[in-house]
């Protein structure tokens, strides 16, 4: 079977659903019907079906099929979706709900060689060389912060944010942020503030530690804000 693109099957899933299942809620034929109607590898299909459905055109449900139409509002939305649509401010408004009490747990949880890492991680912060070295930097920071507080939760919810951080919105975002501001505003200011994040942290101190991660933050949101 020759390869099709996404951009030409979408464009004729798009005719068929307005052909085939015109009102909300209709369903369509399952997936192995559909390539072999459009000529296309599973694959595509599925590239072009998270496409439709991230405009609302379609809305899924693991074991039930694929419908017409947005997802029901009483049904659960797919993660994968709702971080393809977070902004940055999003982003960094859940960062600023989460991260200080994590850094807080952290203070109550940590111990010396939790510390000796941490600090190895603002090190290699301040000699990052490019915009690159710097947000993997900023990272591993940031998730070893979460794996200090030993909470399997707290920690895949780092991990949560971590794989949002990789989304072309922020990546953008990003780095026209540190375009205008230099690597050495990562290197100085920002590995400053982490440094005083691990003080806290060191010193079993959760409100200072909160406090600490709350102004990193805020300096962080409101650098990309300007942009």
């Amino acid at each position: 079977m020759p390869r099709r693109t996404v951009e030409k099957v979408e464009a004729e899933l798009a005719e068929f659903l307005a052909e085939n299942a015109p009102e909300l809620g209709d369903r369509l034929p399952p997936e192995r019907e559909l390539a072999a109607r459009l000529r296309c590898s599973r694959e595509t299909l599925r590239k072009s079906l998270d496409n439709l459905e991230k405009r609302g055109d379609i809305w899924r449900h693991v074991g039930q099929g694929t419908f017409r139409g947005p997802r029901p509002r009483y049904l659960p939305t797919r993660e994968t979706l709702l971080v393809e649509g977070a902004t940055p401010p999003d982003l960094m408004r859940a960062r600023l709900v989460l991260e200080p009490q994590v850094a807080a747990e952290a203070a109550r949880r940590v111990d010396k060689p939790d510390v000796t890492h941490l600090w190895s991680l603002v090190a290699a912060g301040r000699i990052a060389k490019d915009r690159s070295d710097a947000e993997q930097a900023d990272d591993a920071f940031h998730r070893a912060m979460a794996q200090a507080t030993r909470n399997p939760v707290l920690i895949g919810f780092l991990n949560y944010l971590s794989g949002a951080r990789r989304r072309a919105t922020w990546q953008r975002q990003w780095d026209r942020t540190y375009r205008r501001l230099g690597v050495d505003e990562f290197r100085t200011l920002h590995s400053d503030q982490h440094g005083r994040v691990v003080e806290a942290v060191a010193a079993a101190d959760p409100e200072a530690a909160s406090s600490a991660m709350v102004e990193h933050l805020n300096t962080i949101m409101s650098a990309m804000s300007r942009d």
